[in-house]
């Protein structure tokens, strides 16, 4: 009898063990560190004294992802948003390749009258020396593999205004539908 109430009561406690497990499972939370981080990435190193692979990618390889994305965007294959993740046109999605600037300047000769002027830039898969990634992270507690779920790219150009580099991220490209319509209910 001793016997029959202690293997019910093992069945018992493993049949609570595994559904507390499958709990954890099903909420999808277990292992996530975060569920949104963004970050930069260097494409192209910025000291020739790092070994090839820190913070670069061999200038072949860059160039075809940025490629990939600059023609995805402009073919209308890849679905652009705005830095605030607001939908872009296939219009205006194009129009970020031309950085147009109004300025104000003086002459350098006298009278020292002020002019305006509009210089137009255009934006090259060369200009992109980083990526932006939106990502999630989890990890796995046995064995520290961590995963990362990217939910959005954004190349980030390098430019030049009135003489002060800037860093400009062009747009955002969402990997996940799911992801997209979440942003839209917040």
């Amino acid at each position: 009898m001793k016997n029959s109430i202690l293997i019910g009561l093992s069945i018992l406690l493993m049949l609570g063990a595994v559904s507390c497990d499958f709990n954890k499972a099903k909420s999808g939370d277990e292992g996530v560190i975060t569920k949104m981080i963004q970050y930069d990435v260097l494409l192209k190193s910025p000291d020739p004294s790092y070994d090839w692979w820190i913070q670069n990618l061999p200038g072949p390889d860059r160039e075809k992802l940025v490629k990939l994305i600059f023609d995805g965007v402009k073919s209308g294959k890849f679905k652009a948003y705005d830095y605030y993740k607001t939908p872009m046109s296939l219009g205006e999605a194009r129009s970020i390749f031309a950085d147009t600037m109004n300025l104000k300047l003086m002459r350098t000769t006298a009278p020292f009258e002020e002019y305006d002027t509009t210089i137009v830039t255009k934006i090259t898969e060369s200009d992109v020396l980083k990526l932006r990634f939106l990502e999630k992270w989890t990890i796995n507690p046995d064995n520290l593999q961590m995963s990362k779920t990217i939910y959005g790219i954004a190349p980030v150009a390098r430019r030049e205004v009135q003489g002060v580099e800037r860093w400009q991220p062009l747009f955002w490209i969402f990997t996940d539908e799911g992801f997209v319509k979440s942003l839209a209910d917040k």
